[in-house]
């Protein structure tokens, strides 16, 4: 599942195709040859990061039970069993729409502070109520990915944190 592309979602990869190869805004296709193309592989390539991870939450939250009737006492065993309301679908419901709409930091934070408040037989908990073996696993896979995410948001930083990043590197 992955969110749908939308145009401020690629504000930042457009902003980084301006600076990284000058090219301007409003370049027609035919005006770009075979370096000027690669060098948009490239910088996509940089960018895809936070798509593909938040198209792995979403994915990874489409593998539980629907929030429907019959899946009611699922997400009320996930909750007792957790100790946190925050991933209950009354609470993410318009996260996980952001995160279909390609805003998926908003949803990793709150999956975060989810699970961020259990403790320890908690996350055993919940494990087991996800699925007996591959529920830890998926709880894990679940916060690896929010980190993913945020981490893929905080990447696309600006022209004078790059320099003050190569600067410390240079420096070494």
């Amino acid at each position: 599942m992955l969110p749908e592309v939308r145009s401020h979602v690629s504000a930042a990869l457009a902003h980084q195709l301006e600076h990284q190869l000058a090219l301007a805004s409003r370049l027609e296709a035919s005006h770009l040859d075979v370096k000027g193309v690669a060098g948009i592989a490239v910088v996509a390539a940089a960018h895809s990061d936070g798509y593909a991870a938040t198209g792995h939450l979403l994915g990874l939250l489409a593998a539980l039970p629907a929030p429907t009737k019959a899946g009611e006492r699922f997400w009320s065993d996930l909750w007792r069993s957790s100790g946190t309301a925050y991933l209950l679908p009354g609470n993410i419901k318009a996260l996980v729409l952001r995160s279909l709409a390609g805003e998926g930091t908003p949803l990793a934070r709150q999956i975060l502070s989810a699970v961020d408040e259990m403790t320890p037989p908690q996350r055993v908990a919940a494990g087991e109520v996800i699925g007996q073996v591959i529920g830890e696993l998926w709880l894990r896979d679940l916060e690896l990915t929010a980190w993913r995410v945020l981490h893929a948001d905080r990447r696309s930083d600006d022209p004078a944190g790059r320099k003050a990043f190569l600067d410390a590197w240079t420096s070494v």
